[in-house]
């Protein structure tokens, strides 16, 4: 039996942040039901896509493969009562409702908190704005992209003499699905106990927020306003990316205490710079920052990278090697060794790799499904889940619900 076997989830929810956390419910047992629309489909279907084998197509979109595995998927047109009466139906059905809409789109189409109240008491209800459903910019609508800028990260990426850079993911949306997951297993146990339902007003940007705790305790016990500043850090020195041996290979060095500098040192052969005093301490690696990261890198440079971080790891030295694609998936033993990729097979995309959890449960297994194809099971969540006779599933039909 699986961890969440039994609980009943129905996603509204589109892009990264609503169908991450929804897949991990799914992953581990949930019945999920993914609902889209034929003209109004998870844009990832379409957008943002690395497309299976460079063939296009509204089911071959890799990003949409890799954040909604384990689902059932349906199409409904929400503007048309038909389609509003499967929806009810559906919601009547599930113990949790997913959207990540902007606020009022729900409410739009009658399937705000207090509409499913209505018709589900005890219905959990998330939805995972950008900034929350109240304030003077709820209703703004846009992508995590602007988010990050907006909590703060794009500050600190870069470097000190330049403009910031940002980042080339959406950060929040990959922050935000471990908090509604969360959020749901508590609302779930506290109906358990109380038989109430309720409502979950995730901010995504607020959840982002705890990330940079250190710089803002910076800023409220002493006043400073931190900034990009590259590769280094207040705290460690050597701490950067070194260019190894090789096309494009880099290993990553962070050294925070002097006995880890002098294993370093042994790990390089004791190179007349290495002993030079004015990298003894930590200090005095500071101050001469600039200088130090220049000659490591004559070191690293002539090195495979998976050899410096090998030889550094065993003298207790942090050090990792900046992996590529292939790295991580097809060279990583830690990765491989915990199955972490799994292969699973798509009527129209073939066998391709899904992402597996990075928790392991000892008790309750996950099984990961692959992802569903545009309304594909449509009259199965009807006459199966929704115990629709195959005439009423056909009138729904003609009446243009599914379209």
């Amino acid at each position: 039996m699986q961890a969440l076997e039994g609980v009943k989830v129905l996603d509204f929810s589109w892009i990264v942040a609503g169908p991450t956390a929804t897949k991990v419910m799914g992953d581990y047992g949930a019945t999920v039901i993914k609902v889209e629309g034929t003209t109004r489909h998870d844009v990832t279907r379409t957008a943002y896509s690395v497309w299976v084998g460079g063939i296009p197509g509204m089911n071959r979109s890799g990003l949409f493969a890799w954040y909604n595995s384990s689902k059932y998927g349906i199409t409904l047109n929400l503007n048309n009562p038909s389609s509003k009466e499967v929806a009810r139906r559906l919601v009547d059905w599930s113990d949790i409702v997913v959207e990540n809409f902007t606020p009022g789109t729900m409410t739009r189409w009658g399937l705000d908190y207090n509409s499913l109240k209505r018709i589900k008491p005890d219905v959990i209800m998330i939805s995972a704005s950008m900034e929350g459903q109240t304030g003077p910019r709820a209703t703004q609508p846009g992508f995590g992209t602007m988010l990050q800028a907006g909590a703060g990260f794009t500050n600190f990426i870069g470097w000190p003499d330049r403009g910031p850079v940002g980042l080339s993911i959406m950060y929040t949306d990959f922050v935000a699905p471990w908090f509604m997951v969360i959020a749901a297993m508590v609302s779930l146990e506290h109906r358990r106990q109380s038989g109430e339902g309720q409502y979950i007003d995730l901010s995504q940007m607020e959840a982002s927020i705890p990330f940079l705790s250190s710089a803002i305790l910076n800023y409220v016990a002493n006043g400073q306003i931190e900034t990009a500043s590259g590769n280094r850090s207040s705290e460690y020195c050597p701490h950067g990316v070194y260019r190894c041996c090789g096309e494009d290979r880099w290993c990553a060095i962070a050294i925070y205490s002097d006995e880890e500098w002098r294993a370093f040192c042994s790990v390089m052969g004791d190179l007349p710079w290495a002993i030079d005093p004015r990298f003894f301490t930590l200090q005095n690696r500071k101050e001469n920052e600039d200088e130090l990261d220049k000659l490591i890198e004559t070191w690293t440079v002539g090195q495979e990278a998976e050899g410096v971080m090998h030889r550094l790891q065993a003298k207790g030295v942090a050090a990792g090697i900046i992996e590529n694609g292939n790295d991580c998936l097809e060279a990583d033993p830690q990765l491989k060794h915990r199955h972490h990729f799994l292969e699973v097979d798509h009527p129209e995309m073939g066998a391709h790799l899904s992402e597996s959890s990075s928790f392991i449960l000892s008790k309750t297994p996950i099984n990961v499904r692959r992802s569903p194809c545009l309304g594909e099971h449509n009259e199965f969540v009807c006459t199966q889940i929704l115990n629709m006779s195959d005439e009423e599933f056909i009138k729904t039909l003609a009446e243009g619900a599914f379209g």
